[in-house]
C-alpha cells in the first residue's frame, strides 16, 4: 500500500466569507488534492492584517472577523493572521507568512510542502522547508511572476525559491516559458492545467439563459473579471462604437468602474453598457451561455479560468495574445486572438456573431483537457515526487 502523504499547503489566494470568489480555483484544486487516495491535506491561508488603525479600514473589517478554523466546503482551513503593510510591504510578506505558518502547525509532521500561489506564498513555503527539513513546490498562475518576478523589490525572493524548490509548476506552457525567462530552470516546471467543473459549466439553452438574465434580443460581448485596466475592459467600451446594436456586459467590481462609466458616456454607448457587479460562482454558467462571444484582451495572464469557462459553456473567446491564448484558441470555432486595439476586438467580434459557431463545436475544443479529477491526480503525483514517496 502507498503511504500516506501529508501534504502542508500554503494558499494566500483561498476564498472566505468575506471574499467568497476569491482564488476560488486554488480552492478546487486543492478539493480535488484532498480527495485523492492517500493525501492527508492541511490547509493554511494565511490573512494579511495592516497595523492599527488601518485594519479598521472597511476593506478590512470583515477580514478581521474570520475564524481561525473552519471547514469550508469540507475542507479544514486554519486562517492565521500575519502583519501587512499595503503597498509598500510586499517583499516583508513572505516572512511574516511563513512565521505565522510555523506558529499554527504546531508539532504536525508533514512530507511536502506546497505553495499554491508563486509570490508571496512561494519564498513563505521556501522558509518553512528550510525551518522543517522539508521539500516545497510552488504553483505560478499569472501575476506572481508577470508582476512579482519582475518587481525589483520582490524577484530575488521569488528567484531564490525557485531554485531551492524540488519542483515547479506552471499553468500553461507559456507560463513555464514566462518563467524560464526570468531566469527560472524550465527543466524544474511541470504544466498543470486548471480545471472545471463540466457538469456545471457546458452549452445550454441561449434564449432561456437570457431571459432568466432579463437580457433582450440585442448581441451581447460578455467579460468577466475585476475592473481593473489589466483587463482591458476600456478597449472593449473602445469597440463599441464599431459594434452598432451590440451591448456589453461586465461582470466583476473593481477601481476602474467610475472610469469606464465615464468612457461609454464620452464615446454615446453608456445605454449598451451593462455593469452587473461581482457574480456568484454558482451564476457564471447561465451568464457565459447567455453571451454570444466572451471579450477579454487582458494584458497578461497565466491562463484564465475564465477563457476555459467559456468555451466549456458554448461561448467563443475574443482574448489577446497573452498567457495560454493560443494553448486554447485552437481553431476559429473557439474564437480569435487580436492585437489590444479597439479596431482589432470589433473585427473580430464582427466575425463570429455574422457565423456564430453551435456551442457544441466550441466545447469541444476543449478535448477534456480541463478536468478537476485530473486537476487532483497530476498534483498528487507531483506532490509525491518531490517527497519522493
Amino acid at each position: 500500500m502507498t503511504a500516506p502523504l501529508r501534504v502542508l499547503s500554503i494558499a494566500t489566494l483561498f476564498p472566505d466569507s468575506a471574499r467568497p470568489n476569491f482564488g476560488l480555483f486554488v480552492e478546487k484544486s486543492l478539493r480535488a488534492l484532498a480527495a485523492q487516495p492517500g493525501v492527508d491535506l492541511t490547509i493554511i491561508a494565511p490573512v494579511g492584517l495592516p497595523p492599527f488603525p488601518l485594519s479598521l479600514h472597511p476593506r478590512y473589517r470583515a477580514l478581521r472577523d474570520l475564524p481561525r478554523q473552519e471547514s469550508w466546503n469540507g475542507l479544514t482551513v486554519h486562517r492565521p493572521r500575519f502583519t501587512l503593510l499595503p503597498r509598500i510591504g510586499s517583499r516583508f510578506n513572505p516572512a511574516r507568512i511563513a512565521r505565522a505558518v510555523l506558529a499554527t502547525i504546531g508539532d504536525r509532521r508533514f512530507d511536502v510542502i506546497d505553495a499554491q500561489f508563486f509570490y508571496p506564498d512561494g519564498p513563505a513555503a521556501m522558509r518553512v522547508a528550510a525551518a522543517l527539513a522539508l521539500p516545497f513546490s510552488a504553483k505560478a498562475r499569472g501575476a506572481d511572476i508577470s508582476h512579482f518576478g519582475h518587481d525589483p523589490a520582490t524577484a530575488p525572493q521569488l528567484l531564490e525559491s525557485a531554485h531551492k524548490a524540488a519542483a515547479l509548476l506552471a499553468v500553461s506552457e507559456a507560463m513555464r516559458r514566462d518563467m524560464a525567462a526570468i531566469g527560472i530552470d524550465p527543466a524544474k516546471i511541470a504544466v498543470h492545467y486548471t480545471g472545471i467543473d463540466t457538469a456545471r459549466f457546458a452549452p445550454g439553452d441561449r434564449a432561456a439563459a437570457r431571459a432568466a438574465l432579463g437580457m433582450d434580443h440585442a448581441p451581447a460581448i460578455l467579460t468577466v473579471g475585476a475592473l481593473i485596466a489589466r483587463k482591458g475592459q476600456a478597449l472593449v467600451i473602445g469597440a463599441l462604437p464599431a459594434l452598432p446594436g451590440v451591448h456589453y456586459w461586465l461582470a466583476g467590481a473593481g477601481e476602474e468602474q467610475g472610469r469606464y462609466r465615464a468612457q461609454a458616456e464620452r464615446l454615446g454607448v453608456a445605454d449598451r453598457v451593462h455593469f452587473l457587479g461581482a457574480i456568484a460562482n454558482a451564476d457564471l454558467p447561465q451568464l457565459y451561455r447567455a453571451a454570444d462571444v466572451v471579450v477579454m484582451p487582458s494584458a497578461s495572464e497565466g491562463l484564465a479560468n475564465a477563457w476555459v469557462e467559456a468555451l466549456a459553456c458554448g461561448t467563443p473567446i475574443v482574448i489577446s495574445d497573452a498567457g495560454g491564448a493560443a494553448e486554447l484558441v485552437t481553431s476559429p470555432v473557439a474564437g480569435r486572438i487580436v492585437d489590444r486595439t479597439p479596431a482589432a476586438i470589433a473585427a473580430a467580434v464582427q466575425v463570429i456573431l455574422a457565423a456564430p459557431p453551435e456551442p457544441a463545436a466550441v466545447a469541444a475544443t476543449l478535448a477534456g483537457r480541463f478536468d478537476w479529477d485530473r486537476n487532483g491526480r497530476e498534483l498528487a503525483a507531483h506532490l509525491r515526487r518531490c517527497a519522493k514517496k
